[in-house]
């Protein structure tokens, strides 16, 4: 349940900052950002920060190889799925939605891979230690 929420994190804040609807804040800041510049700030504020805690545990628990590796193995489900026809390759919305999806599973694994790690080993992670 636990990596269920970390991705639907990771996939709103994906979404939030850009989809292929007319619902996201690049589209919004691209409108209207002048005219609501502070709360344009406000909310790239946020943004960011979310950003900056999931790619700072991601970097720090798979690292950017491991980023990448997850990353290859759902590319490569995709082309099995392209391969057999399932998937089309000429619907950009579809594409568009596909790497978002891809995207949002890559940083819900890396926040969540520390405890899925933990939980099949039993052995804890120390990243910070504090030496008194």
């Amino acid at each position: 349940m636990t990596f269920l929420v970390r991705w639907l994190i990771a996939f709103v804040l994906l979404t939030a900052t850009w989809n292929p609807t007319q619902w996201n804040f690049v589209r919004w800041v691209m409108d209207n950002g002048t005219a609501n510049l502070p709360v344009s700030v406000l909310i790239g504020l946020i943004l960011v920060i979310g950003y900056v805690i999931y790619l700072r545990a991601t970097l720090r628990s798979i690292g950017p190889f491991g980023m990448a590796l997850v990353a290859a193995v759902f590319l490569a489900l995709l082309w099995v799925l392209y391969d057999w026809g399932v998937l089309s390759a000429g619907n950009s919305v579809i594409n568009q939605w596909l790497a978002i999806i891809v995207a949002s599973l890559v940083l819900g694994i890396g926040l969540s891979w520390s405890i899925f790690r933990r939980r099949i080993s039993g052995q804890a992670d120390v990243d910070d230690v504090d030496e008194a």
